[in-house]
């Protein structure tokens, strides 16, 4: 399980981004996070959302965001936490500086 201050892929130091990055850097993780901002989502359902993600590989980036205190799981299915709705804004205004970058970037093509 990916925690601060122990080592994760690419840093020995455990510090805390490295951590995260280590965590969000696996594959479905970040899509898994950015469907659910739209708010719970069912297993199936977020597995049709994340373009069929493989049961196995949903089971368990869910699992490891679960132990990250990122998502949880209730009546209505899986929904993130007040630290995952916290970095969902994060990826918003991630996603807004992309937005813009790929603008500038198509408006200089020739």
């Amino acid at each position: 399980m990916n925690k601060p201050a122990r080592p994760v892929r690419g840093s020995t130091t455990g510090r805390p981004i490295m951590v995260l990055l280590d965590l969000v850097g696996q594959r479905w993780t970040l899509r898994i996070l950015w469907e659910l901002q739209a708010g719970p989502e069912t297993f199936r359902g977020l597995q049709a959302r994340c373009d069929g993600v493989s049961p196995t590989v949903l089971n368990t980036r869910l699992k490891s965001l679960r132990d990250a205190g990122l998502v949880g799981a209730g009546p209505e299915g899986y929904f993130l936490t007040p630290d995952g709705k916290a970095l969902g804004q994060h990826l918003l205004a991630l996603d807004g500086w992309a937005q813009g970058w790929a603008d500038r970037r198509l408006s200089q093509a020739p």
